[in-house]
């Protein structure tokens, strides 16, 4: 997002903080109504464009937004959404995508304050590690031919009693309305999303070898100290690494494995 989106979206985020900062307000619920709106505004492209119109009042749109679906949704919701409404967003589709990152918000917010988050960021990455190995699942997933229903009853029985309510929820969202995205992308968002909830970024280690709890602590130490804020660290295990790690933060790679080491040397020998 860019230009009047981005302010739009920050004034957004601050009015859930709000809402989920009081205790008469059922955050899951209000986690599950946004995505319900969401859903709406995703198939709706005609609504959609309405409620962006820069032409038409803000407070037009409110009203609108609380005559078609405010008997729908909880109060909470429904005067989030129609704040939404009132601001300037630069493209349709922006709109969409702020509150489906609302409601996403909502959750782990959720997950925040039951002290679950850690728990739910190592569940969305140890998720996305078993996607990513099994073809059959991810095939399972992705197939546009199998209903939600379907897909939501295949990843309770992955998921549920195993992860935690929060990351279930958050995963049965995604993969039954992907909005485009590649199931991997996704997680990879939901992850970094979990991470900005403690303002801090997400390092994905893999090692030869498990890393003991005094390399993680040395380790997110300096990576905390590299990129200026803390870290939290999605660690995985590839024997071909054969030594050393690599870490990758957002699109950057460090490299520091011995196979990499190894085929480095091998290039400028042969060069």
């Amino acid at each position: 997002m860019n230009g009047a989106s981005r302010e739009a979206l920050a004034a957004a985020r601050e009015r859930l903080d709000a809402l989920t900062d009081s205790t008469s307000v059922d955050v899951a619920q209000l986690a599950d109504e946004l995505a319900a709106v969401t859903a709406l505004l995703d198939r709706e492209a005609g609504l959609r464009r309405v409620l962006t119109d820069p032409a038409q009042p803000g407070d037009a749109k409110a009203d609108l937004v609380r005559r078609l679906i405010g008997g729908q949704i909880g109060g909470a919701a429904a005067d989030l959404v129609a704040g939404t409404t009132r601001a300037r967003w630069s493209q349709s589709r922006d709109l969409v995508d702020a509150l489906e990152e609302l409601a996403n918000t909502a959750d782990l917010t959720e997950a925040e304050k039951t002290g679950t988050l850690d728990d739910v960021e190592d569940e969305l990455f140890r998720f996305g590690r078993i996607v990513t190995s099994s073809i059959e699942l991810r095939a399972a997933l992705t197939d546009r031919a199998a209903g939600a229903r379907a897909k939501t009853e295949l990843l309770h029985r992955l998921l549920g009693g195993r992860a935690k309510p929060v990351t279930e929820r958050l995963v049965t969202r995604l993969v039954t309305a992907p909005r485009g995205r590649s199931l991997e992308a996704g997680l990879e968002s939901l992850s970094r999303l979990a991470a900005e909830r403690r303002d801090r970024m997400v390092a994905v280690v893999t090692s030869a070898v498990p890393l003991s709890d005094g390399q993680k602590r040395r380790l997110g130490a300096a990576l905390a100290k590299l990129y200026g804020r803390r870290m939290h660290l999605n660690l995985d295990v590839d024997p071909g690494v054969l030594g050393g790690i690599r870490v990758q933060v957002g699109d950057e790679v460090i490299n520091g494995s011995l196979a990499d080491r190894l085929d480095e040397a091998a290039r400028r020998m042969a060069s």
